[in-house]
C-alpha cells in the first residue's frame, strides 16, 4: 500500500518550497461555494529526502479517474501530478485537516493506464524511490508546463491507428537463414521472455523486424517497443524500421531529442498512433497501451542501468513489464549478461532451468565467418611500443587494398595525465581525486568527472620546469600517432590516408556523429579510431581489421563485473570486422581482430580466440557461485556524500547499526563503509556500503524497513553533515 500524506500536514523542507501546515477546516461562509467532496491521492515529484510519502492527498470536486494528469499546489508552486487511486468520498466525513484543492485536470489526455501505473509502482518499490519521482520523470518535460488549452491543441493533430502500410523494402525481403527461421518459429509458438544469443552479423535485427511485422499484421491495435543502449545507435535502427514500416508508424524516445520532439513522440505512443517506439532506457516507461512485444537489443550493455536519480535497470523492468502486460520480450546479444545467460539455462538434473527461453544463432549471414583473433604479446615488443610492427604492417596492407581498419581504445583525450619529470607534479583536479585529462586539440586540461577545465600551463606550476609531458595515450594522441606512421602511405587512388576519430569529444556538435559515420560507410575513411562508441551495433561493411590497443586494465579490476564487460566489449569490437562476406570475397581478404596484451595466456583471451562465450560464461559463473556473488546473491549499495569522508562513513556505519533490529537483518550482510574508487568529485566526499543477501525478498524487506530510519538519521546531529544519500539496488559497478 503506497504511503499517503495529507497535503496539509506537511512541514516545509529546507529549500523545497513544501506546503505550509494548515489547521482544521473552518466552516465556510453561507455565500461560499460547496466544499470539494472527493479525496484524491496524487503522485507528485516531491523534494528528494523530504520523507513526504509516496502519495499526497488533495480534495477534488469530481471523482477523477486514476491516471488523470492534474495541476496541484505544492508549497508556492503548482506542479503536475497523476491521480493514482480510486477517489474516496468525503461526504459526511469530518476530515482531520483541510485538504488543498486540486487545480485543473488535463482531461483532454486519455488517463494513464493501470499497467503503466503498476510498472511505476513496482519500480519505485524495488529501487527504493518515491512513486512520484518515477512517475513524473517518466513523463515528457514539456507536458509538465502545458496548459489544458495548449494540450488540447496538440491532441487535435491526427492520431489514427490501423494496419501499417508495406514499404518497398518490406515487399522485397531477403531470405532467412535456417537459424533465423527456427528462432522466429520459437518466438511465434511460445510466450514469455526469450534470450536471442546471436553472433555479431547473424541477423538479429532482421529477426526483430520480422517479429514486429508479424505482430502488427496480426493485431491492428498492437504496439512494439524496441530498445537500444545508446543514443548513437538509434538513427541507424530507426532508418531500418522506417524503411520497413514507413515514417508514420515509428517514433523515437531518447534524451538527445528536444522537448517538443519528446512530447510529440510520447503523445503518439500514448494515443496508439505510433505502432513502434524506438528508444534508450528511458523508453521503458513510455505509455504504450497496446504493448504486445518488447525488444531489448544488446541487452548486456551497462547503459541500460540508470546511474543518476532512480537507479533502475531498463532491461529488468522490460522483462517485468512484459510479464505484467502479457507481452513477449526478446533480449538480444552476442554476449549476454551473465544474469540473463543464467536465467536461460536449460533444465538439468534437479535444476529446473531458467525462466527464459534461449535461442541461439551462432552463424553469420551468408558465407561470412567470424574474424580470426590474433594476440600480440607486448612482453616481446620493444619498451614503450604503441602499435606492434606486425599490426602496423597489417593495417598498411588493408589501406593499400582500399579496405578499412578500426582501432579501439577506450580512453578519450590526448593523454590521461600531464606530468613534470623533475618534481613529479601531475595534472590533478583540485576538486576531485582524479587527474585532469590533456586535450591537445584545444590545449586544455579537463576533468572528466566534474568538468573543471583550464588552459595547459606553459611550465610546471610546482617547479617552473617547461618540459611537462603527456603520460599515457588517449584516442586523440593515437589518432595523431597513426597519422605520423602512415604519412607516406597512399590509398589505391594515390591520395593520402584518411584517419578519423569518433569519441565523445569529436561528436559534441549537432550532426557530427551522423556525418562521421556516413564518411565511414562511404569508404572515405581508411583508419577509424574510437572508444566504445564505435565498438557495438554499427554495421560497417568495409572494415576487415579491428585492433584493441590497451585492454589489460579490466583484467585486474576490483569490480567483479570487469572481466564480463571486457569480454563483451572485445567480442562486440571484433564483430565490426568482416560483416560483408561478398566484399571480403571480392577483396580476397580475411577478417581479423588483433589484441595487444601483456597477458596473452589469460583465460579470457583464450575463450575470445575461439569466440567461445559459453566457456567464458561457465568459468565466470563458477567463480561467482563459489564466491556467492550475483546472480547467486543479491546486492545493493548504500551511498553517502558529505564534505568530509569521515562524516559520510560515520553515517553509513550508524545506518548499519540501526539495521540490526530490522526484519531479515540476520540473512543480510552489511559490509563496512569504504570510500568510492574516486572518492572526491566536485569537492564532495563519497562513501559506500555494500549490502548482500542470498535472498532477494529478504534484501528488499530490509531496504524498505530501512528507509524511515535513514531519514531519521539524516536529521540527527551526526547526520547533518551528509549532503545526500541513496540506495542503488542491483548495482552494476562496485
Amino acid at each position: 500500500m503506497p504511503r499517503r500524506t495529507p497535503i496539509s500536514t506537511i512541514a516545509p523542507a529546507p529549500d523545497a518550497g513544501a506546503p505550509t501546515t494548515a489547521g482544521p477546516a473552518a466552516p465556510p461562509p453561507e455565500s461560499a461555494p460547496a466544499q470539494p467532496a472527493w479525496r484524491l491521492d496524487i503522485a507528485v515529484q516531491t523534494p528528494a529526502h523530504a520523507a513526504l510519502g509516496d502519495l499526497l492527498s488533495y480534495a477534488g470536486a469530481v471523482p477523477l479517474v486514476p491516471g488523470t494528469l492534474v495541476r496541484v499546489p505544492l508549497g508556492r508552486r503548482e506542479v503536475l501530478g497523476v491521480v493514482w487511486n480510486t477517489p474516496t468520498s468525503l461526504d459526511g466525513a469530518e476530515p482531520d485537516m483541510a485538504l488543498k484543492p486540486v487545480g485543473a485536470a488535463l482531461d483532454a489526455l486519455t488517463p494513464l493506464g493501470e499497467a503503466w501505473r503498476d510498472l511505476v509502482a513496482f519500480a519505485a518499490r524495488y529501487y527504493q524511490r518515491s512513486i512520484g519521482e518515477i512517475a513524473l520523470a517518466a513523463l515528457p518535460p514539456q507536458l509538465r508546463d502545458l496548459t489544458t488549452t495548449q494540450l488540447a491543441r496538440r491532441l487535435k493533430r491526427k492520431t489514427t491507428t490501423g494496419p501499417v502500410a508495406q514499404t518497398a523494402e518490406a515487399a522485397n525481403l531477403i531470405a532467412l537463414s535456417p537459424e533465423q527461421t527456427a528462432a522466429l518459429a520459437h518466438i511465434e509458438a511460445e510466450s514469455g521472455t526469450f534470450l536471442l544469443v546471436g553472433s555479431t552479423g547473424s541477423g538479429k535485427t532482421e529477426v526483430y523486424l520480422r517479429c514486429v511485422a508479424d505482430l502488427l499484421a496480426r493485431d491492428p491495435e498492437a504496439q512494439a517497443l524496441v530498445m537500444v543502449p545508446e543514443i548513437n545507435l538509434t538513427p541507424q535502427l530507426e532508418a531500418r524500421f522506417k524503411a520497413r514500416f514507413g515514417d508514420e508508424a515509428v517514433v523515437s524516445l531518447h534524451s538527445g531529442m528536444t522537448n517538443p520532439q519528446r512530447l510529440a513522440s510520447w503523445l503518439a505512443a500514448h494515443s496508439g498512433a505510433a505502432r513502434i517506439v524506438l528508444g534508450t532506457r528511458m523508453a521503458v516507461f513510455a505509455s504504450i497501451p497496446g504493448l504486445k512485444l518488447i525488444v531489448v537489443d544488446e541487452e548486456h550493455d551497462p547503459s541500460y542501468k540508470q546511474q543518476e536519480g532512480a537507479r533502475y535497470s531498463a532491461r529488468d523492468l522490460a522483462v517485468w513489464r512484459g510479464q505484467r502486460e502479457g507481452a513477449k520480450v526478446i533480449l538480444g546479444s552476442a554476449t549476454p549478461s551473465l544474469e540473463s545467460w543464467h536465467q536461460s539455462r536449460p533444465a538439468e538434473g534437479d535444476d529446473p532451468g531458467g525462466r527464459y527461453v534461449r535461442l541461439e544463432m551462432p552463424s553469420r549471414i551468408g558465407a561470412g565467418e567470424l574474424p580470426a583473433v590474433r594476440l600480440v604479446d607486448m612482453n616481446l615488443q620493444p619498451p614503450k611500443t604503441v602499435l606492434s610492427g606486425a599490426l602496423l604492417d597489417a593495417i598498411g596492407q588493408r589501406i593499400a587494398r582500399g579496405e578499412q581498419s578500426m582501432i579501439f581504445l577506450n580512453r578519450r583525450g590526448y593523454a590521461p595525465v600531464l606530468a613534470c619529470g623533475d618534481c613529479g607534479w601531475k595534472s590533478e583536479c583540485p576538486h576531485c581525486s582524479a587527474y585532469r585529462v590533456f586535450h591537445k586539440i584545444d590545449r586544455t586540461l579537463r576533468c572528466h568527472h566534474c568538468g573543471f577545465t583550464e588552459r595547459v600551463p606553459r611550465a610546471c606550476p610546482a617547479c617552473g620546469n617547461p618540459d611537462i609531458a603527456p603520460v599515457g595515450r588517449g584516442t586523440e594522441r593515437l589518432e595523431e600517432h597513426l597519422a605520423e606512421l602512415f604519412a607516406a602511405v597512399k590509398r589505391p587512388d594515390g591520395s593520402a590516408v584518411r584517419i578519423a576519430r569518433i569519441d565523445a569529444d569529436s561528436t559534441k556538435k549537432q550532426g557530427a556523429l551522423e556525418s562521421q559515420l556516413a564518411a565511414v560507410h562511404a569508404g572515405e575513411v581508411d583508419v577509424l579510431v574510437g572508444t566504445q562508441m564505435i565498438a557495438k551495433g554499427h554495421d560497417f561493411r568495409r572494415i576487415t581489421l579491428v585492433a584493441a590497443v590497451n585492454p589489460d586494465g579490466a583484467l585486474f579490476s576490483s569490480d567483479f563485473r570487469a572481466p564480463e564487460r571486457l569480454f563483451s566489449l572485445l567480442m562486440q569490437s571484433a564483430g565490426r570486422a568482416g560483416r560483408d562476406a561478398t566484399y571480403l570475397a571480392a577483396q580476397g581478404a580475411t577478417a581479423e581482430m588483433w589484441i595487444q596484451t601483456f597477458h596473452s595466456q589469460h583465460p579470457l583471451f583464450m575463450a575470445l580466440r575461439k569466440h567461445d562465450y559459453a566457456t567464458f560464461a561457465k568459468q565466470q559463473l563458477d567463480e561467482r557461485q563459489a564466491a556467492a556473488m550475483p546472480p547467486f546473491a543479491f546486492q545493493a549499495l548504500l551511498r553517502a556524500d558529505a564534505r568530509e569522508q569521515s562524516v559520510a562513513q560515520a553515517f553509513l556505519n550508524m545506518a548499519a547499526d540501526a539495521a540490526e533490529a530490522l526484519p531479515g537483518a540476520d540473512i543480510v550482510t552489511r559490509y563496512p563503509a569504504v570510500p568510492l574508487s574516486i572518492q572526491r568529485v566536485a569537492n564532495v566526499e563519497r562513501a559506500q556500503m555494500l549490502i548482500e543477501s542470498p535472498s532477494r525478498a529478504a534484501l528488499q524487506r530490509l531496504l524498505a524497513s530501512w528507509q524511515p530510519l535513514l531519514h531519521e538519521l539524516r536529521r540527527t546531529p551526526e547526520g547533518k553533515g551528509v549532503i545526500r544519500w541513496l540506495v542503488d539496488v542491483d548495482p552494476h559497478s562496485i
